[in-house]
């Protein structure tokens, strides 16, 4: 043996069960696609070498994995900046507003609120470690959040911000989702709000120098982290696994469902898990940034976080640096208008936020000094954030098969967790998760993994 665990995947999710085992006294070789560790978690830099985070980015006060891991690691936190008003485009007019929902009209807010109150409370009764054992499970599994919604709410502008919010979460559209992915995801954070949220919620800090730091301190605490090894297929038998050229006792994939179903597996996967990363797929999304001299908006009273129901892009943040030194615009193009504009070049993506940006915040922001943008539906190892989500039947039919090892080979990724699952903090709990298996099944467990 080469090893007593191979690790694929690089990611957050990976790297925490390689932290684990090696803290248990485990020997570990973790082996990466790419040519850098952090999966969805990516760092890029501007002409100054200032970082900016082109991956997933924010974590929020109940994240305590998350941030316990950054602080362990010394990459400190700073707030997402909410100071001021925020914007909303309706219908194509703009609006100035304060709080998490903009002033629509009082039937709309009311339809809105109703609605939310019947998803947390229907998410308080789905089991996160077993959402097909929910009540009514199958009817709530049959039917798209599309379907719920149009039945389930009286206002077109109720319709239309609800819907902006599932592009906002799962990068996708309401008819592309379970109504029991939805509300399991609700559970797992906590609460409709926590989900869209930025002031104490999941949008609540960012990470000084970005969240891609945690990664690369967290990988070079390892012994054994080989990059560029692309792995295709693992093989096992009674005594162990191979994979990437190395043999080891156990293997965890800590790979999003659909990608880990792009590998071959000697013996073939059971049906169940084959079948369920057929029905995995991840969101649309491009994340693409607009610098300016100054975060002139501030000066307007104007938090730079901004919505829309018209155009390519739907929503907006503040995304400068901790000092506020540069002015950073953040647009996300997400779900039918990310899978739109991917064929399209990075100019036409570029002139079409610089738009959206001047329609939002006035000329100043016609001229940016530098664009970023990154379409992770276009990555080779990734192909889609932020994460993967179960359309209708899924979860009933196959989600027995998401957590379950088969054989010796044990599944992380942040789509296996519990809590926070789609999000940083679900990887480090899928991470630890996965670990604590393999550690009972090696004979040394440790009393804190799990």
């Amino acid at each position: 043996m080469d090893a007593d665990v191979v690790v694929i995947g690089a990611g957050l999710a990976g790297l925490t069960a390689a932290a684990e085992l090696e803290r248990g006294g485990h020997a570990v070789v973790v082996l990466e696609a790419r040519d850098r560790v952090g999966g969805r978690m990516l760092n890029d830099h501007l002409a100054d070498g200032t970082p900016l985070e082109v991956g997933g980015q924010w974590a929020g006060p109940t994240q305590r994995r998350v941030l316990a891991l950054a602080e362990q690691l010394g990459v400190a936190t700073f707030p997402t900046h909410v100071t001021g008003d925020s914007l909303m485009e309706y219908r194509g007019r703009l609006m100035r507003y304060r709080g998490t929902i903009p002033r629509l009209n009082a039937a709309a807010l009311a339809d809105v609120g109703q609605a939310q109150l019947k998803l947390d409370r229907m998410a308080r009764r789905v089991p996160l470690d077993a959402p097909w054992e929910a009540p009514r499970a199958a009817a709530l599994d049959g039917q798209s959040f599309a379907s719920w919604l149009r039945r389930n709410t009286v206002t077109r502008g109720a319709r239309q911000l609800i819907a902006l919010s599932i592009a906002a979460v799962w990068a996708c559209e309401p008819e592309d989702v379970s109504l029991l992915h939805v509300l399991f995801y609700i559970h797992s954070a906590g609460s409709f709000d926590a989900l869209v949220g930025t002031e104490g919620h999941a949008q609540d800090r960012r990470f000084v120098g970005g969240s891609a730091l945690i990664a690369e301190r967290l990988a070079a605490r390892l012994a054994d982290v080989r990059l560029g090894v692309p792995v295709t297929e693992i093989t096992q038998d009674d005594d162990g696994v191979e994979a990437g050229g190395v043999r080891a006792r156990h293997a965890v994939v800590a790979l999003a469902p659909a990608l880990a179903g792009r590998l071959r597996y000697d013996p073939a996967l059971p049906a169940d898990r084959d079948q369920l990363t057929q029905r995995t797929p991840n969101g649309s999304v491009i994340k693409a940034m607009c610098t300016y001299p100054e975060p002139f908006w501030r000066a307007d009273g104007l938090s730079g976080q901004a919505a829309s129901t018209d155009g390519a892009v739907r929503v907006v943040f503040d995304n400068s640096p901790a000092d506020g030194s540069r002015g950073v615009l953040l647009g996300f193009f997400e779900g039918r208008q990310a899978r739109e504009w991917s064929p399209r070049t990075p100019a036409e993506r570029r002139a079409v936020l610089t738009a959206t940006f001047v329609r939002l915040f006035g000329a100043r922001a016609a001229a940016p000094e530098e664009y970023l943008e990154r379409d992770w539906s276009a990555e080779e190892y990734t192909r889609g954030c932020y994460g993967a989500h179960l359309p209708t039947g899924a979860w009933t039919a196959f989600g027995r098969a998401l957590r379950r090892p088969a054989g010796r080979v044990h599944w992380a990724g942040t789509e296996t967790a519990t809590v926070w699952s789609g999000y940083m903090d679900g990887a480090v709990q899928s991470g630890e998760r996965a670990a604590a298996e393999i550690a009972v099944r090696l004979g040394r467990p440790r009393a804190e993994f799990g």
